[in-house]
């Protein structure tokens, strides 16, 4: 074995079989940067599809498992040099709380795509667990991988934009426009179930995404809000259009919209935020522009690797300016960041590979930035959003929102 195989952390997946979206995004994520080896893997509730695919992976035949179960506890008694270091979890919503504890259980970190659970009660308990092993938990709001993303964050918490007074955000797709659960479409179909998708179908799947990118760029939390929560499409027994109105730190104002039935709407996730002196505005369909307001009504535009200020933001560039970078270099960032937590946890080795961001100052010398990823207490915030915006729509009422994660 080379020493750089012996360095690269290995990982499993549950879930990410046949006709998955975000499974196959993970693999392509955690494979970019020569970080991580698939070596495990339960991608199907049928045992004998989720051999199929293992095989399909280049996996050995006992390491495609039939189940999760019977990957966690395999995975557990193997030799340490052997055995995986994390597992990845992109399954349906429902299965996320039983399949991380089982994990963590066995002294294994977790990486986990959002929303973390189904209930408040599933979220609170997995941060207890994952504070009293210590072991590494990561939640795949991946929208703050983005370097612009990274960039809109330092300069408003620098101050660039004065004291924030206004913050809206938007996520608005209109692929669930028809009732496509009806013919059998399998990513809406467990979507649309409160039993496996949660309570909130709009919330659950993108309304969280909004939530989490409005938290990580401002640093404010949600204190009150007021929610409108609806179901425009006939026959469908979840959630899909939401909008919230936000009281944050500070009794800043802020308004929440998520929606999966604005027809015509691809993956329109936007942020804007507006300050005594200044503001921006982020969109994701157009990743790599960051519109930044001044009070005369001028506007400047930072590009991503061309005018941005943020070590964060260097770090998480990988191509020079005009080369775009989307979806999946974001994603491969905060799976960058988890192996460096990782392994800083372990000691497993260090990378000397080089890799995006070995250019910047701050990934050198004596003291290193902090991982910067979102963890399980940022997961367990987006549980309770969702919560207490169900909590407020059945009230029809302002509600207190205020929430530590235990």
């Amino acid at each position: 074995m080379s020493p750089r195989a012996a360095l690269t952390l290995r990982y499993g997946m549950v879930g990410g079989g046949p006709e998955a979206f975000i499974g196959p995004v993970h693999r392509m994520a955690a494979a970019l940067d020569g970080e991580w080896r698939l070596c495990a893997g339960a991608f199907s509730a049928e045992a004998e599809e989720s051999r199929h695919t293992g095989a399909e992976l280049g996996l050995a035949a006992d390491r495609a498992y039939g189940s999760w179960q019977e990957m966690a506890g395999a995975e557990a008694i193997r030799p340490g040099d052997e055995r995986i270091h994390a597992v990845a979890i992109v399954t349906p919503n429902h299965l996320h709380h039983p399949v991380a504890r089982a994990f963590l259980e066995r002294g294994i970190h977790v990486i986990c795509d959002k929303p973390l659970a189904v209930t408040l009660e599933e979220a609170d308990d997995l941060c207890r667990l994952a504070a009293s092993t210590g072991l590494v938990f990561a939640v795949t709001y991946n929208y703050s991988g983005y370097p612009l993303v990274k960039e809109a964050r330092a300069r408003v918490r620098g101050g660039a934009i004065g004291q924030v007074r206004k913050v809206v955000v938007e996520y608005s797709q209109g692929w669930l426009a028809e009732l496509l659960e009806a013919g059998g479409h399998k990513q809406a179909e467990w979507r649309a179930d409160p039993g496996r998708g949660g309570p909130s179908a709009v919330l659950g799947d993108i309304g969280c995404h909004a939530h989490h990118l409005l938290r990580y760029v401002t640093g404010l939390e949600v204190r009150r809000l007021f929610a409108d929560l609806g179901t425009v499409v006939a026959g469908r027994a979840a959630h899909d259009d939401a909008v919230v109105l936000l009281e944050l730190d500070g009794g800043v104002r802020g308004v929440l919209m998520a929606s999966q039935i604005a027809t015509g709407e691809r993956n329109h996730l936007r942020l804007r935020i507006y300050g005594s002196e200044g503001g921006l505005d982020w969109n994701q369909e157009e990743p790599n522009r960051l519109r930044l307001l001044r009070a005369d009504g001028s506007m400047e535009v930072v590009h991503r690797g061309a005018g941005t200020r943020a070590s964060g933001a260097a770090a998480a560039t990988r191509l020079p300016g005009g080369h775009p970078e989307g979806f999946v270099e974001a994603f491969a960032n905060l799976y960058r960041e988890v192996a460096r937590a990782v392994r800083g946890r372990d000691g497993v080795g260090v990378d000397t590979g080089g890799g995006p961001g070995a250019h910047d100052p701050a990934t050198r010398g004596d003291k290193a930035p902090e991982p910067d990823f979102p963890t399980v207490r940022d997961g367990a915030r987006g549980i309770h959003f969702i919560d207490a915006s169900i909590r407020s729509q059945e009230a029809g009422a302002w509600i207190d929102a205020g929430y530590a994660p235990p």
